[in-house]
């Protein structure tokens, strides 16, 4: 089933005439209205810190800035009753008794968790973590919302219910490209990186794979027609690639239910999808059927749906840490979960 998910997706990735317009959104009109109604009207209670023995609550980059603004925005509210969702802060690093023990307490101390069973509260955790025997635990996992850092490790993410934070990378606009494109792909594994297809990539000729990080990224990304991931790997510079209007190439043997602003974004319009099945050769076929036209298109909703993937000092509108506020403002509407019996 997942290679004929896979088929499927990147089928409707190369096939020009799904839609005729230029746009990364699943629908701009509906987000742009519903963006300016949450700004009006989105509150956020949040609930006191535990206390920590060293260092900061959150140890990722995306964490921590996500946070920050939170902590400065107007988002944020006193009073509980005017609170649309609920945000519990606790370190990472936090061990799965203490964590129950903290939901225990947030259901005995203040009476919101009750009435939803945690399906109007949300939390922070970077890789995500596995639900247990105890009902805080389990309650928490399968109820409230798990913002993430992206991307996920399987099966410690629920599709529909969870939501990922966009890797934290500086990038320029895209007016310093070069339109002399001198690969039809390229690659920046990270260190750790190794595999058969990496090994028949480095020896195509028409690929391009960095054998130093970080030592001439920008010129290759921006001499490349194409840019390639391994799902799960450094996929850090994603954004990078697409603000400097290099089309992403995600290689995956699994659906990815996982990419930042799938709320908003139609990733279809502006990545490539593909199994690492048909070794370089096969994802050399893919990428020669798509049409020029088509591939523009791609690099023109990469290109716009930058802005929205960009992290700030000081956020800005429609940036990163306002889409992820309002993919949260969208589970504002909660479902009561029947209650948990114990084992």
């Amino acid at each position: 089933m997942a290679a004929i998910f896979l088929l499927l997706l990147s089928l409707l990735t190369f096939t020009g005439d799904v839609i005729s317009t230029t746009t990364p959104y699943l629908s701009s009109e509906t987000l742009f209205s519903n963006y300016d109604k949450m700004l009006d009207s989105f509150k956020i209670f949040i609930y006191p810190t535990p206390p920590i023995t060293e260092g900061t609550i959150f140890t990722t980059t995306q964490e921590s800035q996500f946070y920050t603004s939170l902590l400065r925005s107007l988002f944020v509210t006193e009073d509980p009753s005017q609170a649309h969702l609920f945000f519990i802060p606790f370190p990472s690093s936090l061990s799965t008794r203490n964590l129950a023990r903290l939901i225990r307490n947030i259901r005995g101390n203040y009476p919101f968790w009750n009435r939803t069973l945690g399906a109007d509260h949300f939390y922070l955790s970077a890789a995500g973590f596995d639900s247990s025997s105890d009902r805080n635990i389990v309650e928490l996992k399968k109820n409230s919302i798990q913002i993430s850092c992206f991307p996920t490790s399987s099966g410690l993410f629920i599709p529909h219910k969870d939501i990922t934070l966009p890797p934290v990378h500086p990038f320029k606009a895209k007016s310093s490209v070069n339109n002399t494109l001198s690969f039809l792909g390229y690659m920046k594994p990270s260190g750790r990186s190794s595999s058969t297809l990496i090994e028949e990539i480095k020896k195509h000729p028409e690929f391009k794979v960095e054998s130093e990080p970080g030592n001439r990224t920008r010129e290759f990304i921006k001499s490349s027609r194409f840019c390639l991931f391994l799902y799960g790997d450094d996929m850090t510079w994603m954004v990078e690639a697409m603000a400097l209007q290099c089309v992403p190439v995600v290689i995956t043997d699994r659906p990815i239910q996982d990419l930042p602003l799938m709320d908003v974004m139609k990733w279809s319009e502006m990545a490539v999808f593909v199994s690492s099945s048909g070794g370089a050769k096969g994802l050399r076929r893919v990428l020669d059927v798509i049409e020029l036209s088509r591939y523009e298109k791609m690099k023109e909703s990469g290109v716009a749906a930058t802005q929205h993937l960009a992290w700030n000092a000081e956020p800005q509108p429609h940036d990163a840490f306002h889409m992820i506020i309002y993919q949260l403002w969208l589970r504002r509407h909660t479902i009561r979960y029947a209650r948990w019996i114990e084992q």
